[in-house]
């Protein structure tokens, strides 16, 4: 996977709209589900895709260093050639300070190959970090999308929920009216008046059927006084 590729990716991900998407899609859920699942798997291969990249400038800035540390080792080497050869030619030691001083050239020599190295590596370096923040920026930028992702998703399923309750209640609601006559409540209500009406009717009668016994009872007891004055006079 190229860099260009690696940071393609990242940008379009990391600034896709949401909103814009969910307003075209017609199972929001469903797409949010996708989405979420695309985005983990793409943070998954961009995180390893920026893992290699950030090795191989972690690779660079070791090369870097090893040329800077080599040169002025190096640099180090010459001088102390440099300064036996000159002790050797004080002591009229010619020859061997020669070699000593074909020795600091030798050693000045691998000193500038080490610092044309370290100098000729620096682009890179500064190239391949800007590399390394922007995929690290656009990678922080794609997880703080997946979490308005996953928030989006929790939201719309609550939502959803909180709905399709409040509609099954107005349902129930619309099924249950106390005013309707034709409704079971009204039905039930009617029976019970018709019940308590048969109830009253029942008393009623056997209210009207009790007085007319007693007045039986009373007309029985004057007759019962009419003869026993009768019998009074016929005794006189």
């Amino acid at each position: 996977m190229t860099k260009q590729t690696i940071l393609g990716r990242v940008s379009r991900l990391a600034k896709a709209n949401i909103n814009a998407l969910l307003d075209q899609a017609e199972d929001p859920q469903k797409l949010l589900d996708q989405l979420i699942r695309d985005y983990t798997n793409n943070i998954a291969e961009a995180e390893e895709a920026v893992a290699g990249t950030i090795g191989n400038l972690r690779l660079l800035e070791q090369d870097h260093t090893e040329d800077v540390a080599a040169g002025r080792e190096w640099g180090e080497k010459a001088l102390a050639a440099s300064r036996k050869a000159d002790e050797l030619r004080a002591a009229g030691r010619t020859e061997e300070a020669d070699k000593f001083d074909n020795l600091a050239k030798v050693a000045l020599e691998r000193q500038l190959q080490s610092e044309k190295e370290a100098k000729t590596a620096e682009p890179a370096i500064a190239s391949q970090t800007e590399v390394v923040d922007k995929l690290k920026t656009g990678l922080e930028r794609m997880k703080v999308k997946l979490n308005e992702l996953k928030a989006k998703r929790d939201e719309l399923v609550a939502r959803s929920k909180s709905a399709q309750a409040q509609n099954r209640m107005m349902d129930a609601v619309k099924n249950i009216n106390v005013l309707d006559p034709t409704s079971d409540l009204g039905r039930f209500e009617d029976k019970v008046r018709r019940e308590e009406a048969r109830a009253m009717g029942k008393q009623e009668l056997a209210a009207s059927s009790l007085d007319a016994q007693f007045e039986q009872l009373d007309s029985l007891g004057d007759s019962a006084e009419v003869e026993a004055r009768l019998a009074a006079l016929k005794s006189g």
